[in-house]
């Protein structure tokens, strides 16, 4: 299972470890009037003691009017670091952003650049985020001072990462390896390489990197970049279905884990503890750890730990016959896998936007500078002869067809971009996203002209099975056989999306409740008959269908995806490979 470096690292906790670490340690004295004494050691704090901190910048405060301009600047940033580290961001963002537009320290402007970066990170907004990691890495280069270097890495480096390029993510940590400034140590660069190689794909349980990482965060006294290690290497003997070395580590790190109180590690220990006890059968402690996870969240709080807590439930409920305890995690742990995805889609998808308006800004500067040679060429052409006329005309058509070329090829790829924003990756139909935009469009047009739709929800029966014993290659195989037989039973008009995993939905359009129940059974007959192959290796795999409709659940998406979804359910619960659908009396109908 994919793990993004923010189970491993908070956007504070790796500034608050990074920032106050890069000047030398000083003792704050009480009696210390110099604004720039009184910086130095409010600077030298930030990690080390923030009560003593705030107190050295409430000193500073009352020393504002007699501040250089440097000086204030300087005050400024520190102040704008502890309203994020506290939480405060809306006010450190505007602070932020009158340093960077008016410090004259370059330094300085390039740290307040790193920071406002994490602050968007940590505020979702990922489009602004991206533009400004992008005239980041431009700036790069003219950044000397290696302190802010430093920052500026790392914070490219996450949020690299963090957006799912990890090629780019691991080159900036290795830069950050190669430049690491006085006083730092190579904890925090090979934390982040851990976390880009581990995300890639591009780690095992035995290579030697972990260690590495452990003993030098370990000798730089560094616990939760420690813990942050040793919890990557659970992940991987979990992922290499090894349950009982993980739960040994667990064991292991547990007190320390406790004892630093680092609110994401002890959620993803608890959580990687469960999975533990379920892969070793242990399903009575594995409840307990899910259930422990899920009390250490907070209301609205969205992330994949919770969503594999609930899952385990929802499996461990299912097992034990428990439904209405299943339905109610498998309830929350749809919430919260459509709230992951929505937000790794939104990254992703912010990413490449901030990558075309780079693209657009750079076309737009050499179109400026293929118009000026284009008046140049024909100043000269009133000087010249007229013997020579004819190539400077083709010359001059020869530049105005580049840069037609180009503005095509720049439309093709806003284009493509937009039919790639709109499907999944792998099936080539509707993401979940577009689905349910477009899902609620089509609704709303047919209740104006009273016309009747059904929503079909489709789920793989036992689709973690064929992934668990043929492997992941076979999985996608299934996937988009699955989908290609969806296909034929369409017509053009339907509605056709990938929700999440193994689950499908289909709106048909201008469909009653009987023709519904016919498309979806034999959608799910064409499932359950058709033989899917691959490299010789074949898999039987058969699909419950539940099925909403206009007749009786109204117009709204959002009931009918419910009572779609509780269908699903039902006929999961009946035994799988069957379709239900709700009646008007609130009984159910079986295909």
């Amino acid at each position: 299972m994919l793990r993004l470096p923010s189970r491993f690292w908070s956007w504070p906790v790796m500034i608050s470890m990074a920032m106050g670490s890069l000047v030398p340690h000083c003792h704050a004295t009480t009696s210390a009037s110099d604004p720039a004494i009184l910086l130095d050691q409010a600077e030298s704090l930030q990690r080390k003691d923030h009560s003593r901190f705030v107190q050295i910048l409430a000193q500073i405060h009352n020393e504002v009017p007699h501040l250089t301009p440097e000086e204030r600047w300087r005050f400024s940033y520190l102040d704008a670091w502890k309203n994020a580290f506290e939480g405060n961001y809306s006010k450190s963002e505007t602070q932020l952003h009158k340093v960077i537009d008016h410090a004259d320290s370059a330094i300085l402007v390039a740290k307040a650049s790193a920071l406002l970066l994490t602050n968007l990170g940590i505020n979702r907004r990922y489009e602004e985020a991206f533009t400004l990691a992008n005239r980041l890495t431009a700036e790069l280069p003219q950044i000397r001072d290696p302190g802010a270097r430093y920052l500026v890495l790392m914070n490219l480096s996450q949020m690299l990462d963090f957006s799912g390029q990890t090629d780019l993510a691991l080159k900036y940590a290795r830069m950050m390896e190669d430049s690491i400034p006085p006083g730092e140590t190579r904890c925090l660069p090979l934390n982040l390489q851990i976390a880009a190689l581990y995300n890639s794909k591009q780690l095992t349980s035995a290579d030697p990197k972990l260690q590495q990482t452990v003993d030098v965060c370990t000798a730089a006294q560094r616990p939760v970049a420690t813990n942050s290690t040793w919890l990557v290497l659970s992940s991987l003997y979990l992922d290499e279905n090894q349950p009982r070395k993980a739960m040994e580590l667990l064991d292991r790190i547990g007190p320390s884990v406790r004892t630093n109180q680092y609110h994401d590690h002890m959620l993803s220990a608890q959580v990687e503890r469960a999975q533990a006890h379920a892969k070793l059968g242990n399903d009575n402690e594995a409840r307990k750890a899910a259930l422990s996870a899920v009390a250490m969240s907070r209301p609205g709080d969205i992330s994949e730990w919770l969503m594999v807590a609930y899952q385990l439930l929802y499996q461990i409920e299912k097992k034990q016959g428990h439904s209405a305890a299943a339905l109610a995690y498998y309830e929350h742990y749809v919430v919260q896998d459509k709230g992951y995805l929505n937000d790794v889609s939104a990254r992703a998808l912010a990413y490449q936007v901030a990558q075309q308006h780079m693209l657009v800004q750079r076309l737009e500067t050499e179109k400026l500078s293929k118009q000026n040679n284009i008046l140049r060429l024909q100043q000269a052409l009133d000087t010249k002869a007229v013997e020579t006329s004819r190539l400077y005309i083709t010359l001059l058509l020869v530049i105005l067809a580049s840069i037609v070329l180009w503005l095509f090829r720049l439309k093709r790829s806003q284009l493509r971009f937009m039919r790639l924003s709109h499907r999944d990756g792998l099936t080539g139909i509707l993401n979940h996203q577009h689905f349910i935009t477009e899902a609620g469009r089509v609704l709303r047009l047919l209740e104006k002209k009273l016309g009747h739709a059904c929503l079909i929800s489709i789920d793989l029966d036992h689709f973690k099975r064929v992934n668990d014993t043929y492997g992941h290659a076979m999985g996608d195989v299934v996937l988009k056989l699955a989908v290609a037989i969806c296909q034929q039973h369409l017509r053009p008009s339907d509605l056709f999306g990938r929700l999440g995993g193994e689950e499908f939905g289909i709106l048909l359009h201008d469909c009653s409740r009987k023709q519904g129940l016919d498309i979806a059974n034999r959608i799910r007959i064409a499932i359950g008959t058709t033989p899917m192959e691959q490299d010789g290796s074949g898999v039987s795999i058969s699909a419950s269908v539940g099925l909403a409709s206009t007749d009786t659940s109204g117009y709204e998406l959002q009931r009918l995806c419910k009572e779609a979804d509780s269908a699903l359910y039902r006929a999961k619960r009946a035994g799988r490979n069957r379709v239900i659908a709700d009646t008007e009396d609130g009984n159910l109908v079986e295909a």
